[in-house]
């Protein structure tokens, strides 16, 4: 067995070996030309195990490649590239693979050439042009199943074997180890299966179905009976119409004959009243003349009641008259007597008023002596005018220079606001970015009275850009965190407050500690002027200003005091720059140098990034006016307090001078009330005075008043005495002229009764008599009206029966009256109807309502209704002809069934026995069974493997998740090992599996390899492996292929293995 590696030659020619051990098929040699790592290869394997060695990158895998493509096989199934164009060594045009299998009588040769160009394949075989069609039928009959991890598991695809369904291991392994009816047999199953659920279905639609028809029929049945019954309704609504007016006309003619016989009463009683009214009339005129006398005697009894009662009146009114002037001359000596009793009330309170007022004028003293008291007053007054004024101007001055100072403030408060609605910029952009960050700054704001020492806010809202085109060099120096990071310049402090902001609070914060021993004044190792030469302008530390603990950390930890920024200049010149300044990190307009020396070399190693924008620190603020600003804003409101108490001062000394000047005006009002008061009392004494003697002379004599209204009382009374006697007397003469009148009264009342009930009589007679002839007349008109009906009724009852005029009515219609010989019908077809014009309607409108109730039916329900009787009919029988094909099919499924579940069932329990004696003899445990959770569900059958690799845990199903690499590798090894004696395959590929394992699994799995793959009965085996471990148990019938490749590789023509042998023989000898 050999391997021939024929490098930069014409391609090789395949020799056609028998080798009679091998098994059948088998395949004897691979050559190769021109493919992936190979320019010319032949490949020459052993009847059972092969292993084939050699490093990574060596080819191992390219042989494996070489075999599935010879064998008709996808660049799928290989799991590297995906056109096989692309497995052909790269800058050659095409490539050929011929594979020789070992087959009895003859071998078979199998060649495919692959050209580059268009990804396409010419199949040869036993050198005869053929297409991949055949190629694929004889791989298919020799049971090769590239395709097929069971059997064929190149190294890409090693991890995919874990990833397999429970479905698609059964299928794998039915292909590889089973017999070739069985899978066969599943695939039938399958396709049973589903056939039989089409029939289910189908069966179960039909059901459905014929349930819906019947259901639907039913609603149709329904229908149908209510049609009849509507028929039934319709049928007595047409008798009811027929016979309604046969008894509207018996109605009608019944009422007739009554009206008739009406009508001659009434002109039988209307001749006898017109005989008995004519002596009422003469009765009523003797009475009419009697009522009119002594109607005219009243007239003229009322007439002279009338005058009489009209004097009466006036001699009423004349004694209320008199009545009404005594109560005038009694009222008018009451008002003298209250006017007399007013002038001596008003006289007492005017002496009253005189006395009090005499001795106010006696208290008060001489006016002459106040006049010097008010000119000292004013004297005073006027000074405290001026000095007020004085005041006042002092104070509108402070006003003017507090306004002025206002402005100012104002002014320097909006500059001071402009500078933190920047700052604010900054916070809201951290607030945006580092939410914790922020919420830690607002606890630290409202809790600094916790800390020893100052603390400084994060680093981004503490440095100031002097000019914001140098933010971005700053930005990319300061690493985010620290940009974010709060500064302590006490280590107990920052401690404290990671504590809260961290442990309890949850936030994710940083801060830094700045150094004890202050770097901020830290100076450069060059002063920036030599390095103007470079295009240096600047050191980092002089671009920005920061708080002095935070300079100090940044010098400290960022050496930013000797950090050079320069300019395109010094990006033109960086080789020279670093080579003269040693400089560790170099700034220029868009780059950064990060500069440091190896350790092994000792050579100067630089690396260059460009800049990143700056984001935080793009808002600059000028820090030296700020603080100027500041100043001044303290010195105006030191300004304004001043003011405010000089203000405040000159306000209390103008109130002094208001209380003064209140108390001097009172007292200068005090004594000009004293001067003018005594005259406004002599004034008002003397005008009392005169007062009072004008009321004296007033006085009235209420005694002569009283005597005067008496006499004029007595007289009139004299006079009222007579006007009442004449008035008794017209009242006696008015008494008796009513009394005539009421016995005229009384008799005209009885006479003019007598008259009212004969006019009444009369008039009762008239109308009863006018009454009687609009009756005759009416009941006339009324009998020839009906007289009329009637025959409209009857023909219309004829028209409702269908008889015309002249024929006669049948006899199921009517009866014949004995008396007028007109028919009725009471009997015959109407007999059972009701016999009344209001029965008949009552029951026609029920019937009505009824008929009514059964809407939207027609004849075409019952049609329908018949039809799909028919349909149900049919489908039934269609359904019991698909029951028995369903129960037929069934049959035939149970017969496959036992045929291949049966086999399937030993040959996993085979499986199993041999991966359990494999896995116990490596200590472990496992276990391969059949599985389903329907026996019916053919496509969810499934081979679970369950291993367990650790004595203290449980059988857990292989997956690519649960067990490690290696695990996975040693299962699936162990599986295909146990499948390696049952295998009906022709040869076995593995590529590398060995890969994940440990010393000692890879030991076992080694050692059951060549035990198992080494006997006899089994099929070729190919090992890949990059690696052996050493003292390695082999075998005789194993055959080693070992893979060199390399610069140093000997020419294909001078490569000559038994050469080889003779010199190692000729060395040994000569250690002898």
């Amino acid at each position: 067995d050999e391997l021939h590696a024929i490098l930069g030659g014409a391609p090789a020619t395949t020799p056609t070996i028998a080798l009679p051990t091998f098994p059948q098929p088998s395949w004897a040699t691979v050559a190769v030309s021109p493919h992936l790592t190979y320019d010319n290869c032949e490949v020459s394997p052993g009847p059972h195990l092969n292993m084939i060695v050699g490093a990574n990158g060596t080819g191992k895998s390219s042989i494996v490649c070489a075999i599935c493509l010879g064998l008709a096989g996808k660049p799928s199934f290989i799991g590297r590239a995906d056109k096989v164009g692309l497995y052909v060594k790269r800058g050659c045009s095409k490539g050929l693979v011929e594979i020789e299998l070992f087959k009895t009588p003859k071998n078979l040769i199998i060649t495919r050439e692959i050209h580059v160009a268009n990804n396409a394949s010419v199949w040869f075989v036993n050198k005869k042009p053929s297409t991949l069609k055949i190629v694929e039928e004889q791989i298919a009959a020799l049971n090769i199943q590239v395709g097929n991890l069971c059997q064929f598991l190149p190294q890409d695809r090693v991890g995919e074997f874990a990833k397999l369904s429970k479905t698609e291991l059964l299928e794998a392994t039915e292909k590889s180890v089973g017999p070739p009816e069985m899978y066969q047999f599943h695939c039938e199953l399958k396709n049973f299966r589903e056939r039989e659920r089409e029939l289910e279905n189908s069966l179960q639609e039909k059901t459905n179905f014929l349930e819906k028809m019947k259901q639907r029929n039913e609603r149709y049945k329904q229908d149908v009976e209510r049609y009849y019954e509507r028929k039934r309704h319709l049928d007595l609504i047409e008798m009811l119409e027929r016979k309604r007016p046969w008894v509207e006309y018996e109605n009608v003619r019944q009422e007739h004959e009554e009206v008739k016989q009406n009508r001659d009463h009434a002109k039988e009683e209307l001749k006898k009243l017109q005989q008995t009214q004519s002596p009422m009339t003469q009765q009523i005129q003797e009475v009419e003349k009697q009522w009119r006398n002594l109607d005219i005697k009243i007239k003229e009894k009322t007439a002279e009641i009338k005058d009489t009662s009209q004097r009466c009146k006036q001699k009423q009114d004349a004694v209320e008259k008199k009545d009404k002037q005594i109560e005038e001359i009694q009222q008018a000596l009451r008002i003298k007597n209250d006017e007399e009793m007013d002038r001596q009330k008003r006289m007492h309170n005017a002496r009253k008023m005189i006395e009090d007022w005499q001795n106010e004028l006696n208290s008060t003293g001489n006016s002459e002596n106040l006049q010097p008291q008010i000119d000292s007053i004013n004297n005073e007054l006027r000074q405290l005018q001026e000095e007020k004024a004085n005041i006042d101007g002092e104070m509108s001055d402070l006003r003017r220079e507090r306004e002025n100072l206002e402005r100012e403030k104002k002014r320097v408060t909006d500059r001071i606001v402009q500078f933190n609605n920047m700052m604010n910029l900054k916070e809201d952009k951290l607030r945006g970015r580092y939410r914790d960050t922020h919420n830690a700054l607002l606890w630290l704001r409202e809790n600094k009275d916790r800390f020893k020492r100052s603390v400084c806010e994060p680093m981004m809202l503490q440095i100031n850009m002097k000019d914001n085109r140098h933010a971005k060099y700053v930005e990319n120096h300061i690493s985010a965190n620290d940009m974010r990071a709060f500064v302590f310049e006490s280590q107990e402090d920052m401690e404290i407050f990671l504590r809260e902001v961290r442990d309890h609070q949850k936030l994710k914060v940083n801060a830094v500690c700045a150094p004890i021993v202050s770097c901020a004044e830290n100076r450069p190792s060059r002063s920036v002027e030599e390095l103007h030469q470079y295009g240096v302008f600047s050191y980092l530390r002089e671009l920005f200003d920061a708080p002095h603990p935070v300079m100090s950390y940044l010098c400290s930890q960022y050496r930013v005091h000797d950090v050079p920024v320069g300019t395109e200049k010094t990006r033109s010149m960086i080789e020279r720059v670093i080579q003269e300044t040693k400089f560790k990190q170099i700034y220029t307009a868009e780059e950064r140098y990060s500069v440091r020396v190896s350790a092994y070399t000792n050579q100067t190693i630089s690396s260059n990034t460009s800049l990143r924008p700056a984001q935080f620190l793009t808002v600059t603020v000028d820090a030296d006016e700020r603080r100027q600003l500041e100043n001044q804003l303290k010195d105006i409101n030191r300004l304004f307090q001043l003011r405010d108490t000089q203000l405040h001062t000159l306000y209390e000394r103008q109130k002094g001078l208001e209380r003064k000047d209140n108390e001097l005006r009172q007292q200068k009002k005090e004594r000009l009330e004293r001067k003018n008061k005594r005259k406004q009392l002599e004034s008002k004494i003397s005008m009392k005075h005169d007062s009072l003697k004008q009321m004296e002379q007033d006085a009235i004599n209420l005694e002569e008043e009283s005597q005067q209204t008496n006499a004029r009382i007595k007289e009139i009374n004299v006079q009222k005495a007579k006007l009442v006697t004449e008035l008794m007397q017209l009242i006696k003469n008015c008494i008796t002229l009513n009394i005539l009148k009421v016995d005229l009264v009384l008799q005209s009342t009885t006479v003019n009764s007598k008259k009212n009930r004969l006019e009444s009589d009369y008039k009762a007679a008239t109308v009863q008599l006018r009454a009687l002839e609009q009756q005759v007349s009416d009941l006339g008109g009324k009998k020839r009206v009906l007289l009329e009906k009637c025959k409209g009724l009857m023909r219309k009852a004829r028209h409702a029966c269908n008889l015309s005029p002249d024929q006669e009515i049948p006899k199921d219609f009517q009866t014949v009256s004995t008396e007028n010989k007109r028919p009725h019908f009471y009997k015959g077809a109407f007999q059972d109807l009701p016999s009344t014009l209001d029965e008949i309607d009552a029951l026609l409108n029920e019937e009505k309502s009824r008929a009514s109730c059964f809407t939207g039916l027609n004849a075409s329900v019952v049609e329908e209704y018949n039809r799909r009787a028919q349909e149900i009919q049919q489908v039934t029988e269609e359904l019991e002809e698909k029951k028995s094909e369903l129960e037929s099919y069934r049959q035939n499924i149970s017969q496959v069934k036992e045929r291949w579940l049966t086999p399937l069932k030993q040959l996993v329990e085979q499986i199993n026995e041999k991966f359990s004696n494999f896995f116990s003899s490596m200590q472990c445990a496992g276990e391969v069974d059949l599985h389903t959770e329907n026996e019916e569900e053919y496509d969810k059958y499934g081979i679970r493997i369950r291993v367990k690799f650790r004595s203290n845990t449980q059988l857990h199903e292989l997956t690519p998740h649960h067990q490690s690499g290696g695990e996975r590798s040693v299962s699936t090894m162990l599986y295909l090992m146990a499948l390696q004696e049952l295998n009906r395959c022709p040869f076995r590929v593995v590529d590398e599996i060995n890969q994940g394992m440990d010393p000692v699994n890879e030991r076992r799995v080694f050692e059951m390899v060549v035990k198992t793959a080494c006997k006899e009965s089994t099929s070729q085996y190919f090992f890949i492996t990059p690696k052996l471990l050493q003292n390695l148990t082999y075998a005789e019938k194993m055959t080693v292929l070992f893979v060199y490749n390399g610069p140093f590789m000997l020419e294909p023509t001078k490569w000559n293995l038994k050469a080889f042998r003779r010199r190692r023989r000729q060395f040994e000898q000569m250690d002898q």
